[in-house]
């Protein structure tokens, strides 16, 4: 039982071998179930249109040559009395006398179901059809009888087709003559419009069939792909220690999500909220467009603004995501440069007052303090409703301290219980000052609003010698 426990352990090459195809396959049979899916739904879609257009072209046909036979038999019908057998005949004669193509032609029943005119059945002519019904068991002559004593409408059954005696499928529109208890209607057959449809559904299942086949492909090439790259990895890095590589690897996933959900932060409270704006002002416009709206001009203005507001907030991230002052000048002048952007792009009046520390603040302290004032100038931009704000930051016995008011409406009542964890933007503040052992602080009334962070005396790199103290002393 070991030896056979031993011939079937995987050495390291064929486990990373496993490790990356199986993901891989995994997610091409995934990919291809989807895309099989969604292919099906949107061909059907739009073989539903392509049905629904050719039907309602031919109803729309079938309309006209009904409106062109009545005018031709209108005065005699509307001159003859409801007894008028002369004035019957003269029209069943002239609906008999009309045809068109292979197949068209005006048939005519009366309310017993006695069939009248048939040009192209006369087999039916003179016989009662009452209960007649397609092989499919849908009822014919008495559904036309309706729908001619309510005034009219469309009918659709099987139906054997002049030309070449094979049962179709056929549209019919019937208007009735009250005064004499006649259905009159013609019909014409969709067979075309039938083949059309089951054309494209055969196209669609073509493509998605290619679609397979090419997904097979990449997912072949990727394995054969992999499979190299293993093997040449297990060849150059075989010496190497599991221990050391699960370590590097786990490093780099943790750099890699800190710096995702970082990315996420900012960008959630900036253009998402104004991106869902656009979508809402396109949607509103679409609406008053479909009814004729003439606001929607004026919708669709409010949409473009708020997507040249979303441009410049991704360049506003693009550019705060690591401002080159922080890393030159420091905590001091980077906050400066924020506040003065802050200012001359939302017109709020911002102050900006500092003491050059003694102490220089370490990089995670500088980091976290400065996102701390974006995140809190975005709440007053887009919450606060504030016409001026302040910004300190000094260092002291206890470290250093970041202080932002502003005289705004200040934070909602339940909001503000629970602050500072309530708000993402309060709890993106809150952790940041948490990871470096700090304090945050949020005071909030009708007045305004105040939030000190505060970050401890460790955070506070040693002194420097006096000299470089006077050239480089900095937040």
């Amino acid at each position: 039982m070991q030896n056979l426990r031993d011939r079937f352990r995987l050495n390291y090459g064929q486990k990373l071998f496993l490790t990356a195809t199986l993901p891989l396959i995994l997610a091409a049979v995934a990919i291809s179930v989807l895309v099989a899916l969604q292919s099906r739904q949107l061909a059907e879609q739009e073989i539903r249109t392509l049905e629904t257009q050719l039907i309602d072209a031919k109803r729309a046909e079938l309309k006209n040559y009904l409106s062109i036979a009545r005018t031709a038999f209108i005065n005699i019908y509307g001159r003859a009395a409801p007894d008028d057998e002369a004035a019957m005949l003269e029209v069943t004669q002239i609906l008999s006398g009309m045809l068109y193509g292979q197949d068209g032609y005006f048939f005519v029943y009366d309310y017993d179901g006695n069939n009248l005119v048939s040009p192209r059945r006369t087999d039916l002519i003179g016989r009662n059809w009452t209960g007649m019904t397609d092989a499919h068991g849908e009822p014919i002559t008495n559904e036309l009888v309706r729908l001619a004593r309510s005034g009219g409408g469309y009918h659709t059954y099987e139906w054997t087709k002049p030309s070449t005696g094979e049962s179709a499928q056929m549209v019919t529109y019937v208007i009735g003559l009250q005064d004499w208890r006649w259905v009159v209607g013609t019909g014409v057959f969709i067979d075309d419009v039938v083949a059309t449809v089951a054309a494209a559904r055969e196209k669609v299942e073509t493509r998605i069939q290619r679609t397979f086949l090419y997904i097979g492909a990449i997912t072949l090439a990727a394995l054969l792909l992999v499979f190299t790259s293993g093997l040449f990895i297990n060849i150059r890095e075989r010496r190497l220690a599991d221990a050391k590589l699960k370590k590097l690897t786990q490093r780099v996933f943790d750099a890699q999500e800190e710096e995702r959900g970082r990315v996420a932060r900012e960008l959630h409270d900036g253009i998402s909220q104004i991106l869902v704006g656009v979508r809402y002002a396109l949607d509103t416009a679409r609406r008053r467009l479909d009814v004729g709206d003439k606001r929607a001009s004026e919708t669709l203005d409010r949409g473009i603004t708020h997507l040249s507001g979303a441009i410049q907030e991704v360049r506003r991230i693009s550019r705060d995501l690591r401002p080159g002052a922080l890393d030159d000048l420091g905590l001091g002048p980077a906050l400066k440069a924020l506040a003065e952007d802050f200012g001359n792009r939302t017109g709020i009046k911002t102050d900006f007052s500092t003491v050059v520390f003694r102490n220089r603040l370490d990089d995670e302290a500088k980091i976290a303090l400065y996102r701390v004032a974006q995140e809190a100038l975005t709440n007053v931009e887009r919450h606060a409703g504030a016409s001026q704000v302040s910004i300190d930051v000094r260092g002291h016995a206890r470290g250093a301290t970041l202080r932002i008011a502003d005289n705004g409406i200040g934070l909602d009542h339940e909001q503000a219980d629970k602050a500072p964890g309530s708000g993402l933007g309060l709890r993106n503040m809150q952790e940041r000052v948490e990871q470096l052992d700090g304090t945050l602080r949020v005071l909030s009334s009708k007045t305004g609003t105040v939030i000190t962070a505060e970050v401890p005396l460790t955070h506070l790199l040693p002194p420097q010698d006096k000299n470089d103290n006077d050239a480089k002393a900095s937040a």
